[in-house]
């Protein structure tokens, strides 16, 4: 029986280290559709119902699967072109396009506020947000998680400056939570849902009502301008695969729990946040590519990205027929 704690280990194990396809020659079609994922959500469920394969098997397309514990080393592969297609939250596209990475926005999803949060030890003296003034808060920085703590702190009347950020992949966080090593853990599912079942853990603030939980799917420049009409067909299908699953709660959390190692009720926590929709996977809308921009500036602004960035330069949608 694989126990909360057990499983938060057992997400510690997943660190991102992958083994890469090698770098596709710019402006091939492809013939293997590379992808990136992380343990949770459609993308996960498509995985092991090998939905893609079967979309793809007649026009000769194998799929090759790439794990990562965050989005921003996926981007990283991606935008240099050993990956084709890959989902991650708001900031790490921020943090690629910056660094120059060859990507494109071509789709969006939306998961739950409540699906992130700030959690400490139930026997912490933090008892508010403003009470991590001072304090060690982890995140790995570059994901959404950064922009909730951001977005917390800025509620509270602070910022980053008024804590001390410890910088970790979920597993090492995990583990330094664990420990108490850290004050704060700022967080998202299924990390959260596991550690919020333990005995130990507080939330101190879960993201609703902080961000708009805007997730993106990104794929490769030269994947994209080579292969225009394979971009709106995964994202149908994932959409597909989304919809059948929010339908069936009960399965969708025990088949998540098979793929994930996360115990099948915590894994329905998750799936059951208000807001939470595995089916709501589409094109990129106007209001997403605003989002992002807003994100874009206030980072800026605050001197977290090095440079001005405008998403829509790599904002990707299909070409009227």
């Amino acid at each position: 029986m694989i126990t909360r704690r057990g499983t938060l280990g057992l997400l510690a194990g997943s660190t991102g280290a992958v083994f890469l396809p090698h770098i596709r020659r710019a402006g091939a079609a492809t013939t293997t559709l590379r992808i990136g994922w992380q343990k949770n959500g459609v993308i996960a469920l498509a995985k092991s119902q090998g939905a893609l394969e079967a979309l793809l098997k007649d026009r000769g397309i194998e799929v090759k699967w790439s794990e990562f514990s965050s989005g921003p080393p996926l981007l990283e592969a991606l935008g240099a072109g050993a990956l084709d297609i890959g989902p991650t939250g708001d900031v790490p596209p921020l943090f690629a396009q910056a660094a120059g990475g060859n990507l494109r926005y071509v789709g969006t999803y939306k998961a739950a506020a409540g699906g992130s949060a700030i959690l400490v030890q139930k026997d912490s003296p933090l008892k508010t947000l403003e009470d991590l003034k001072g304090k060690k808060v982890a995140f790995k920085r570059g994901s959404s998680a950064h922009n909730v703590t951001v977005k917390a702190l800025r509620k509270a009347g602070l910022t980053l400056s008024d804590i001390t950020p410890v910088d970790l992949a979920p597993p090492d966080a995990a583990a330094a939570f664990r420990s108490g090593s850290i004050d704060a853990w700022s967080i998202w599912d299924p990390y959260f849902a596991v550690a919020e079942k333990e005995p130990t853990t507080r939330v101190l603030s879960t993201a609703e009502g902080i961000v708009d939980p805007w997730s993106y799917f990104l794929a490769n420049g030269d994947f994209v301008e080579a292969n225009p009409d394979l971009v709106p067909l995964i994202l149908k299908e994932l959409a597909n695969v989304g919809a059948k699953a929010q339908a069936n709660i009960d399965a969708t959390a025990k088949s998540l729990a098979a793929i994930t190692g996360v115990p099948e009720d915590v894994t329905k926590v998750s799936l059951t946040r208000p807001g939470a929709d595995l089916g709501r996977v589409s094109l990129v809308p106007d209001e997403a590519i605003a989002y992002q921009q807003a994100l874009a500036d206030e980072f800026y602004d605050l001197k977290i990205v090095p440079k001005k960035l405008k998403v829509t330069d790599i904002v990707w949608r299909p070409k009227a027929s």
